[in-house]
């Protein structure tokens, strides 16, 4: 089961996959790709940790999101991965995005054969208004692209907004 719940900054879709995670009943591995380089974002990982049972393993890894799941995923478990747009972002800046292709490949091609469940959590960022700078234009068109496969790729799709889950593909939850 691979589901991708999207939405906004404070949407609560990572409160959703938490929910979900803690309801499979299963063992949960919660894997984090952020790498906080201030207060702001040191305090945002403190909140999320803070929720979380204790009994949750974790694993960081900012750029190997692939290789990471390959080695996690196990029937018996789900591997909750918060959030995408963190890692594409910790990719485009890695040495100017040299290992962006590759990573992507690896996840697209890792996810289908994967035993489990998976839940990935993004922002989803192309809903306003066209940013200013290269960079930014390509981080929001590599999210769209990335978005679009993983959709189809996906047993669900969930698009949070105001806390609420709204399902776009798959069963919805009663």
């Amino acid at each position: 089961m691979l589901e991708l719940i999207l939405g906004g900054a404070r949407s609560g879709k990572s409160r959703l996959a938490e929910e979900r995670a803690l309801m499979s009943n299963l063992e949960v591995v919660y894997i984090a790709t952020s790498q906080p380089q201030d207060t702001e974002m040191a305090e945002r990982v403190a909140h999320h940790r803070a929720r979380r049972p204790v009994t949750w393993g974790l694993v960081e890894e900012p750029l190997a999101l692939a290789a990471v799941l390959q080695r996690e995923a196990h029937s018996r478990r789900v591997l909750l991965v918060d959030c995408l747009t963190l890692w594409l972002t910790n990719l485009l800046l890695a040495d100017e995005g040299k290992y962006l292709k590759r990573e992507i490949k690896a996840l697209l091609e890792a996810l289908p054969r994967l035993p489990g469940q998976v839940l990935l959590v993004s922002n989803e960022t192309g809903m306003g208004v066209v940013p200013l700078g290269e960079l930014t234009r390509r981080y929001v068109d590599e999210a769209g692209r990335l978005h679009q496969v993983l959709a189809g790729l996906s047993d669900r799709v969930t698009l949070c907004v105001a806390g609420l889950p709204m399902t776009l593909k798959g069963e919805r939850d009663e």
